[in-house]
């Protein structure tokens, strides 16, 4: 046997996230062989554990395969500094946690914090350690979702211990409100708001972040865009043309922060019968298709009209939980495989760096003399940034 052998079945060998194999990649290194035992390096790019593991398991099927009966596959990582979590460069407020999902919308309606929530439990119940802050400080429904509407965070010194359900850690500023009670804030308030709601949580050492922002393009993206290393984003939409105007203005605003976007979510694509299951066409099924085509990204999920969506929100039950055999909950399944499987790519590649972007002003509008950070409000009843 030799190291040619070893090189031609290790071409069966796919790098977690890619179509190529490790030997094409270069990966493979040190290959030493004795009789029916053989010993080799991998070096990989990515530092996430799961793809060692893939990687070894992989490895030790293929070359058993060719009659290796004692196989060593010893996986290199690169050592990434805690503080500098995914992002090799730029600012992180946030290093404790790994990577960060940015769950946006052109508008409002479409169940971007349904999809923020049944993907963050998906996660989680596929073995991720998961956040879920809710970012959409005038409309916070996660609570409700989330059913700890009626629980108030723990103050631990002058930091804010995040409410846990369904194996998912949460934050929201409707936790810290009164129920009904209006925010009146001008716009750096609500980016101030953001940055502590990422630096003044104690959460946990989590693989994921998912943030169910607010709609639009406008100041929370842009201080969440400057403040951490955003792995992945993704467009909740629905079928109708009106809302697919919108979700492209999201999907522009992904290219224009340097946000690698993983993929549209078509909500509200169909009807699902709750008497006969049959799938029903009300608004129009697969237009997202072509529009994420268009930004270099894919379809990742039709998630149909089902009246357990709908209930589950309501009661805080959430359907991927408490009814994982309905049709509903196996695509948020399946969209959460592949989001993550695209957060491993991204991390193979280098990680997130998006932190060095600028915000743009149209011509004739004055902006804010900080550049887009947040900046401390005048003291007055509506807060404001002192901009002219």
């Amino acid at each position: 046997m030799n190291n040619e052998k070893v090189l031609e079945a290790l071409k069966n060998v796919t790098y977690p996230g890619f179509s190529k194999d490790i030997v094409t990649f270069g990966f493979v290194k040190d290959i030493e062989i004795s009789e029916e035992k053989v010993s080799l390096n991998v070096d990989i790019t990515s530092s996430a554990p799961e793809v060692k593991l893939q990687l070894i398991k992989d490895i030790e099927v293929e070359l058993q395969k060719v009659g290796f009966k004692d196989i060593i596959a010893n996986v290199i990582q690169p050592k990434v500094p805690r503080e500098m979590s995914n992002s090799m460069s730029g600012k992180n407020i946030a290093p404790h946690v790994k990577n960060f999902v940015m769950v946006s919308s052109g508008k409002g309606g479409v169940g971007k914090s349904t999809t923020s929530v049944n993907l963050a439990i998906a996660m989680a119940m596929q073995g991720k350690k998961v956040g879920l802050l809710d970012a959409d400080i005038y409309g916070p429904n996660i609570p409700r979702m989330m059913g700890v509407s009626d629980q108030k965070p723990e103050i631990t010194g002058n930091k804010v211990l995040p409410l846990k359900a369904y194996g998912v850690e949460i934050m929201s500023m409707g936790s810290l409100m009164e129920p009904g009670q209006s925010l009146i804030w001008r716009g750096s308030m609500i980016m101030k708001a953001i940055e502590q709601f990422l630096r003044d949580i104690l959460w946990s050492e989590l693989d994921v972040l998912v943030i169910d922002m607010p709609p639009g393009t406008g100041d929370a993206q842009l201080t969440l865009a400057q403040s951490v290393p955003v792995t992945a984003g993704i467009t909740v939409t629905t079928p109708q043309e009106v809302s697919l105007d919108d979700s492209r203005r999201s999907l522009d605003m992904f290219q224009k922060l340097h946000i690698p976007t993983a993929g549209v979510i078509e909500n509200m694509s169909g009807f699902i019968c709750p008497e006969c299951d049959a799938e029903s066409d009300i608004f129009g099924m697969g237009t997202t298709a072509p529009v994420a085509l268009e930004y270099d990204t894919e379809l990742i999920a039709r998630i149909p009209i089902e009246p357990a969506i709908r209930i589950g929100g309501d009661t805080g039950m959430p359907v991927t939980y408490h009814q994982p055999d309905s049709e509903t909950s196996k695509r948020y399944q399946e969209a959460a495989s592949k989001l993550l499987a695209f957060i491993d790519k991204v991390n193979a590649e280098g990680g997130a760096d998006n932190q060095s972007i600028q915000p743009t002003t149209p011509p004739g509008v004055s902006a804010c003399s900080t550049g887009g950070a947040a900046a401390a409000p005048k003291e007055n009843s509506a807060g404001g940034c002192g901009c002219s």
